[in-house]
Order: C-alpha cells, then structure tokens, then sequence
C-alpha cells in the first residue's frame, strides 16, 4: 500500500484556499476558485476520461476526442453530500466501435479509476489537529 499526500493552505483572504498536489501543481479554491466539492466530480471526470482514452487507443480504435458530462444530484441540507451520480460520455473519432467504448466505461467503473471506486465504497476518514503560536 503507498501513500498520497496533498497539501492546502487558507488564502489569508475570505474563503479561498490553495490545494497543491504531490508535483507542485496548484488548484485555487473557494470564492475566486472551484468549490471543493465540485472539484470531486471534476476527479471523477477527468479520471474516467483519461481511462476510456487510454484503453480505446489500446484497442486501436482512431479517437479524436472524449467529452465528459457529469451530473450529480445534491442533497439540499449542509452537508449537502452528493447521492446520485451520472458521468454521461460523448467519444468522436473514425469508425469507433460501441462495444469498445462500453467495454472501456465498464473497465474504468470497475477496475482503474481509483475515483469512481472510492465514491462507490465506504472509506474510513481520521482527522487530527496540531495549534502552533
């Protein structure tokens, strides 16, 4: 089992906040940035996408493009957690095949995007704090 560790930071101003990633990648949150939990259906779909392009080319099937749509249905009250969850995909290219493209959703559901299988599955979450003058 590895370890992944992301790191953030409050702004200093209102409620934004700098999310950075294991490689220096930055993603500015809060009011002037993308909410945090919309930023978990952005996962998702850029997990999902990266996985059918990946194995449709592996299946040598001539894609030129993977859109992703994903609709979340939001509960009302805060915490307002997300419930339902459709991830819809539109793939354009030369003589792709259906059954690929099915094959591909069905293997990135079940098998490779690390995304969708931590959204379908309990995950135990710990939080600790440290208060420094």
């Amino acid at each position: 089992m590895s370890t992944v560790q992301i790191s953030g930071h409050w702004t200093g101003e209102g409620l934004n906040y700098i999310a950075t990633d294991t490689k220096g990648n930055e993603i500015k949150m809060g009011r002037e940035g993308v909410s945090a939990s919309q930023m978990v259906l952005m996962g998702l779909a850029g997990c999902m996408g990266m996985d059918i392009v990946s194995i449709l080319q592996k299946k040598r099937q001539t894609v030129t493009a993977v859109e992703v749509q994903v609709t979340a249905q939001q509960a009302d009250d805060y915490p307002k957690p997300y419930h339902d969850i459709e991830v819809a995909f539109t793939v354009k290219g030369d003589n792709v095949d259906d059954k690929a493209v099915a094959r591909a959703i069905e293997l990135s559901e079940e098998k490779y995007c690390i995304v969708g299988q931590t959204l379908q599955h309990e995950v135990k979450l710990t939080t600790s704090f440290t208060i420094e003058p």
